[in-house]
């Protein structure tokens, strides 16, 4: 007699051996991509030294690694349905996964440092920070100064700032989600700034998008 298809599917259970085993090459494998990531952010510095880059790489790679342990042995530690306290607002998955990330010790953070500054200087780190964060400082810092006509110079070194906390807090998040969810933090009070120094910054936005909408017309019409 054919079992049902329910019971066909249904997972075969492993042994302990072979959860353990699994697990292992599990682990194996994100290694090695984390190596592989680590070496790339390295190459970034084109430091054309070797030994000095393989130094740099093995100090990534540890942070990398540490932060991804964390991440996975703490990541439900934040039960769902929990609440943010200010706002009485149920905590969304995404809120849940920064909170456990950011959680990770600082110890984690000073060894990355340490690491670093044996072989590069003060600017070559912010390069590597970069690296982490796919460029999301000066990608997000052109938006304002395409957004905002005539930034000036304390509106930019503000919005800077954050962007650069909003940087140092997001390397230790896991995931890229979680890393556009802490620049979101610093979006949002760099908008606050701006509103709070005689911006409007609702009406620049729009302004912006109107004029991007109206150049499209006019390029699709042009063809």
């Amino acid at each position: 007699m054919t079992q049902p298809l329910t019971a066909q599917r249904q997972r075969v259970q492993l042994s302990p051996k072979e959860a353990e085993a699994k697990a292992a090459e599990a682990k194996r494998k994100s290694d090695e991509s984390l190596d592989q990531k680590a070496a790339s952010y390295a190459e970034a510095l084109r430091l054309n030294d070797s030994a000095k880059e393989a130094r740099v790489s093995a100090v990534i790679a540890t942070h990398l690694k540490a932060v991804r342990d964390w991440h996975n042995e703490n990541i439900n530690r934040v039960p769902e349905g929990s609440i943010n306290p200010t706002t009485g607002q149920v905590l969304t998955a995404l809120d849940r996964e920064i909170i456990a990330d950011s959680g990770i010790p600082k110890s984690v953070r000073a060894a990355l440092l340490e690491g670093l500054r044996k072989d590069l200087t003060e600017e070559q780190i912010e390069i590597i920070y970069d690296q982490y964060t796919i460029g999301k400082v000066e990608f997000t810092l052109n938006g304002y100064k395409s957004i905002v006509p005539n930034l000036t110079d304390k509106e930019e070194a503000v919005i800077l700032e954050n962007l650069k906390k909003a940087r140092d807090q997001a390397i230790d998040m896991k995931n890229m989600k979680a890393v556009s969810g802490i620049f979101e933090i610093y979006k949002t009070k760099n908008e606050q700034y701006l509103n709070e120094n005689g911006r409007n910054w609702k009406q620049l936005y729009k302004d912006y998008t109107d004029k991007r909408k109206a150049e499209k017309a006019a390029a699709a019409a042009g063809n």
